[in-house]
């Protein structure tokens, strides 16, 4: 089975009402174009999705992130988004808040927030030729290292203190294939890091 789209860390989720609707508004607006470019979407074969989006939201340490899950929806509102509220990289738990448990790289996000306060979007995104022509030639996490883990999270530390990913904003993740990563002060600055690599894209 596809090792993709499952929660690996400890969820604790309280159901409840839609999160912000405006910051959910502007994760659509960018959320949208990587859809389209097929950068978030779904597995058809094991029916999972990939790719997720997010935006500092709420509290100091919370962000809003897509409910996981969600990777098929073409458009998406504040039902389709999950409050992260706390966390605890340390003991690899996560808690949320909203129709949706967080999606599985909620942990990798609350980390890459951590490294910094200028950090105000993360987007997270799945493309095979984008990965295979990237590898190792942009900053890349080690190859043994797994997505949603609290090593994935310690892995981004390394990253952004000894590589260019912090002046770069941009990441392939080496074992977790298909994936890149993106920062950016704004979500606007995070998405189109990301959309600027698939003008020289293998389609």
């Amino acid at each position: 089975m596809l090792d993709e789209g499952y929660i690996k860390y400890r969820s604790h989720w309280s159901p409840g009402p839609a999160p912000n609707a405006a910051a959910a508004r502007l994760l659509e607006e960018w959320r949208r174009p990587l859809f389209v470019a097929g950068l978030i979407g779904q597995y058809e074969e094991h029916r999972i999705g990939f790719g997720n989006i997010s935006i500092r939201c709420g509290e100091p340490g919370q962000f809003l992130i897509t409910g996981t899950q969600t990777g098929h929806v073409e458009y998406s509102n504040e039902a389709h988004y999950s409050l992260v509220t706390r966390y605890d990289i340390a003991r690899n738990e996560v808690s949320c808040a909203g129709p949706l448990q967080a999606s599985s790289e909620a942990m990798t996000h609350a980390a890459i927030y951590e490294l910094d306060s200028s950090i105000n979007a993360i987007v997270h995104v799945h493309d095979k030729s984008l990965w295979d022509r990237y590898l190792n030639t942009l900053c890349t996490t080690h190859a043994d290292i797994q997505y949603g883990t609290p090593e994935m999270a310690q892995e981004f530390r390394r990253l952004y203190e000894e590589t260019a990913f912090r002046s770069q904003g941009i990441a392939v993740m080496g074992g977790h294939e298909e994936g890149l990563l993106s920062i950016g002060a704004s979500l606007e600055q995070a998405a189109t890091r990301i959309l600027a690599l698939t003008e020289g894209r293998k389609d």
